[in-house]
């Protein structure tokens, strides 16, 4: 075994173990349900912001950004203003939503649905939104485990790569079971610092290998202006409306997800909800850093999957021993997220979805969480083994445009006078099924040009789709409201 391969695996192991303490805590039962799920909502701030780095800095971060980048050159940079106008989102209205929550005891956002809307309905119709948008993120971190194992060699070759998938898998499913949030909050602080003895190490060592910023910029430009890519090395003038809805409709989504939203109630109080809004915008100075490493790719003239592109560079330009160590942090990168997708995702199917439907209130107890993060798991190893796509990062995008048609119900019902869960509902049904379609018309692509005449836009699925769920739900809320003035539905 080479040098890479057992500082990748020492490290990896280490990250693991160091998600099993987490089994052994004494402060709290983690077969109450609130506990295991929710770490007892007690975290603080300093734990919080790790937490809330670890789940939302991930695969996307290290492997599906650079990857864009590589492909389509600027218009990868989306994700850096994205990334900032997400916290005021939630200094503004999340914030509020903890508190709402914590009041009520709403352990997801389906609690908080049908607590403000009584409707069973579309509790489960939020709640399953958020499930199926889980789905491909969780896939999203596989696809950069992958990335890294098919570069080390004979390590990867085992089961056709498809068993050291399952083995790191295995280690994500038994901490996740057993130690629930608090198992991936711990590994999270390691996590962040290997993110940081990377990146550090990256701008310093590969922009000197190859002759400076400015070498890589005029490198990455000519190599986008040939047929393999055909695309500027700026944002063309074209593409700038897709530019600005991919930021703005990702920015609403992020943290609609059911791991935001997991991790968010986490916190002891909504101010470490407002104080980690302020102090999160330091990891984004990160994604734009790591972005770059798309156009050292092409300045370095790798010709790969775009998906692997960023391990390759790693092991041409580190030392044998700090590749495995940049490695073994794409892959803890890709594990800490893994595990609070899977559990949100099953605590908010277990509580909104089954239990709305065969009538039973939800138990305090884990147990059935706890098997469900399992299948997740495996279901999303599946989803990568069985289903490709050109960029990884179009799994995150399918997700967002999912979960994004939730946005109406979230935020409207954070104020006291909503419109009608039917009409909610409606908006829900359209937005969803114009965000499928879009997306399935051209293979899983998160652009679509909407034309009107002879005039064509080329803009975000999701924001595309959530206007139309926005026009829907205040055209049926109007309805609703002509046609039964004396009472509100609901």
């Amino acid at each position: 075994m080479n040098v890479t391969v057992t500082v990748f695996a020492i490290l990896v192991l280490a990250a693991s173990a160091l998600g099993f303490t987490a089994t052994r805590t004494k402060s709290a039962d983690l077969r109450d349900l609130q506990e295991w799920a929710l770490g007892g909502r007690r975290f603080g701030t300093l734990l919080s912001w790790f937490l809330l780095g670890g789940d939302l800095y991930t695969a996307y971060t290290f492997v599906a950004l650079p990857a864009l980048v590589y492909g389509v050159g600027a218009l990868g940079f989306f994700a850096v203003p994205y990334a900032t106008i997400a916290y005021p989102i939630v200094f503004l209205f999340l914030a509020r939503f903890w508190s709402i929550a914590h009041e009520r005891g709403y352990m997801t956002v389906g609690d908080f649905v049908r607590g403000r809307y009584r409707s069973r309905t579309l509790e489960i119709a939020i709640a399953a939104t958020g499930v199926l948008a889980a789905l491909p993120y969780i896939a999203l971190q596989i696809v950069g485990m992958k990335a890294v194992l098919s570069q080390l060699g004979g390590f990867v070759a085992i089961g056709g790569g498809a068993m050291p998938l399952a083995v790191a898998f295995a280690l994500l499913a038994a901490y996740t079971y057993f130690g629930g949030l608090r198992a991936p909050a711990t590994i999270a602080v390691f996590k962040d610092i290997l993110i940081y003895a990377t990146i550090i190490a990256a701008i310093a060592i590969i922009p000197h290998a190859l002759g400076g910023w400015h070498s890589i910029f005029a490198a990455a430009g000519k190599a986008l202006r040939t047929p393999l890519h055909r695309q500027p090395l700026l944002v063309a003038p074209q593409m700038q409306f897709a530019y600005a809805t991919l930021a703005l409709g990702s920015a609403f989504s992020l943290f609609l997800y059911p791991h935001a939203i997991t991790s968010l109630l986490s916190a002891k109080s909504a101010d470490v909800v407002r104080r980690n809004a302020a102090l999160l915008p330091l990891y984004s100075i990160l994604l734009g850093i790591i972005a770059l490493l798309g156009f050292a790719a092409l300045a370095a003239g790798i010709h790969a999957p775009p998906n692997e592109i960023v391990p390759i560079l790693f092991a041409r330009f580190f030392p044998p021993w700090f590749a495995g160590l940049a490695d073994a942090t794409i892959v803890i990168g890709a594990l800490v997220p893994a595990s609070i997708m899977a559990l949100g995702a099953a605590n908010l199917f277990v509580r909104n979805v089954v239990a709305p439907i065969s009538g039973k209130i939800p138990s305090s107890n884990a147990a059935t969480t706890k098997w469900l993060t399992l299948a997740f798991c495996a279901l999303s190893l599946l989803l990568v083994l069985y289903m490709n796509v050109k960029f990884a990062i179009y799994f995150q995008l399918l997700g967002g445009a999912w979960v994004l048609q939730t946005a109406p119900t979230i935020f409207f019902g954070l104020h006291s006078r909503s419109m009608p869960a039917r009409a909610l509902l409606a908006g829900w049904v359209i937005g969803m099924i114009a965000a499928t379609w879009f997306a399935v018309s051209d293979g899983f692509s998160p652009l679509v040009a909407i034309h009107i005449g002879a005039f064509g836009l080329v803009g975000f699925i999701a924001v595309y789709a959530v206007l139309i769920n926005l026009a829907v739900a205040f055209g049926a809320t109007l309805l609703l409201r002509v046609r039964l003035p004396e009472r509100e539905p609901a």
